[in-house]
């Protein structure tokens, strides 16, 4: 599983604050912490300052680098502010995202190819989003192939089928699952990725949700996902899904993870 760790995003209040206020201690702790807890990349996204967005990230990408070498994703709506945060970033990248909105995948797809990065792909056009499996499934269809065609290798290609809340729509989970399965079916050399907390905003014990989705989209075929990695519970449970499917040769790194105390506190 490659997970992002989701906690450097200034939509986060404590993060918005931090930023604003250039607290360098905070956002380097968070930095080191999600690491330590098993990132492989960091998101960082600057975009509640709106017209200050460009110069914010830039800060909190060098703050970071400060840090850690660890890879970074850049989270931005602005393709300017993409572009920066990918020429100062330095090393493996993901770009956060594309679409198949034509003015969308127009502007980042140069990004992409610049810098050669990793892209989330939403499954989204310019209908916006759907509530039709057939419809999401042939937008995330149509945006790999196209990606492919212009030179994206599929191992590059993160697909998101767009994870959201079940507070709105008893059916979003089950829809997220079949299109996890589906996507992987057709695509098996392309990386099938979730925001996990979307799927419990507005419900209370958010947590809970999110870790239950975790078990069932990794059944499903989920190889990687943005989530909290300092959710230990979630962390855990991420652990032990690999194992019992067959991803962790003999229940070594589970076996690691328990001696090193990282399930302790958790029954």
């Amino acid at each position: 599983m490659i997970i992002i760790g989701e906690l450097l995003n200034s939509t986060r209040e404590g993060i918005r604050r931090a930023v604003g206020e250039c607290d360098a201690a905070l956002i380097k702790d968070l930095a080191t912490k999600q690491q330590a807890a098993g990132a492989a990349y960091l998101d960082v996204n600057a975009g509640a300052f709106a017209e200050r967005e460009i110069e914010q990230l830039e800060w909190m990408i060098r703050t970071v680098r400060e840090a850690t070498a660890l890879p970074l994703c850049i989270d931005s709506p602005k393709p300017e502010a993409l572009d920066r945060g990918c020429a100062i970033a330095g090393g493996s990248l993901i770009v956060n995202s594309i679409s198949a909105e034509s003015e969308r995948f127009q502007s980042v797809l140069p990004i992409v190819k610049q810098y050669n990065t990793g892209v989330i792909a939403l499954a989204m056009d310019d209908a916006g989003m759907s509530n039709d499996e057939d419809t999401v499934y042939n937008v995330a269809c149509r945006l790999a192939e196209r990606l492919m065609a212009e030179g994206v290798a599929p191992e590059r290609i993160f697909l998101d089928p767009l994870v959201r809340p079940i507070g709105a729509n008893s059916s979003y989970g089950r829809l997220a699952l079949n299109l996890i399965r589906r996507i992987w079916d057709t695509f098996p050399e392309i990386h099938r990725i979730c925001g996990l907390s979307n799927v419990s905003f507005g419900l209370p014990k958010r947590r809970i949700l999110n870790r239950a989705l975790l078990i069932l989209a990794m059944a499903s075929g989920l190889d990687a996902a943005i989530l909290d990695p300092l959710d230990a519970p979630l962390m855990a449970h991420l652990k032990a899904a690999e194992a019992l499917l067959g991803y962790d040769d003999y229940c070594m790194n589970y076996i690691a993870a328990a001696r090193s105390g990282a399930f302790d506190g958790i029954d």
